[in-house]
């Protein structure tokens, strides 16, 4: 019975490494914009081959101004941006940004499992039907129901 114990004691949890198609996150951290081109989906590569336009740029030289001024081992600051249409890239993982959703800006920390994903996956403009729950009007004794 101890030496059952001892042996659970001593094993160590393995966490499952991160690959985006094949290539693991070092790697990917490392490789160019035409290579990344080629492992993304095909509506992505188009937006990526048409260029990206001066509103992209812009976001991913504000994340990188956030990454390096922020202190070793915190987070960096939230960047704020309407771009939900901007594909997330291996650049921009670790930084937190500010999805505009049509009312707020809605916090997102860019993961690695988020690459080749848009921004405006992570930030739901809508608030999900709840179904179930009687509102104002919905029966006719609701009427007399104050209102407080």
């Amino acid at each position: 019975m101890q030496a059952l114990a001892d042996s659970t004691a001593h094993k160590r949890r393995t966490f499952r490494k991160f690959s985006y198609r094949g290539v693991d996150l070092e790697q990917l951290l490392d490789v160019s914009s035409e290579q990344f081109m080629e492992m993304v989906s095909c509506r992505a590569r188009r937006k990526f081959k048409r260029g990206l336009k001066r509103k992209p740029m812009g976001l991913i030289k504000k994340l990188r101004i956030a990454k390096q001024t922020a202190p070793e081992g915190e987070k960096p600051e939230v960047v704020k941006t309407h771009l939900r249409n901007m594909i997330i890239v291996p650049e921009m993982i670790g930084s937190i940004v500010g999805v505009y959703n049509g009312k707020t800006f809605n916090q997102v920390e860019i993961k690695p499992e988020m690459i080749g994903h848009y921004l405006g996956e992570f930030s739901m403009t809508y608030k999900p039907v709840r179904h179930g729950r009687p509102g104002m009007g919905a029966t006719h004794s609701s009427r007399f129901i104050p209102l407080k």
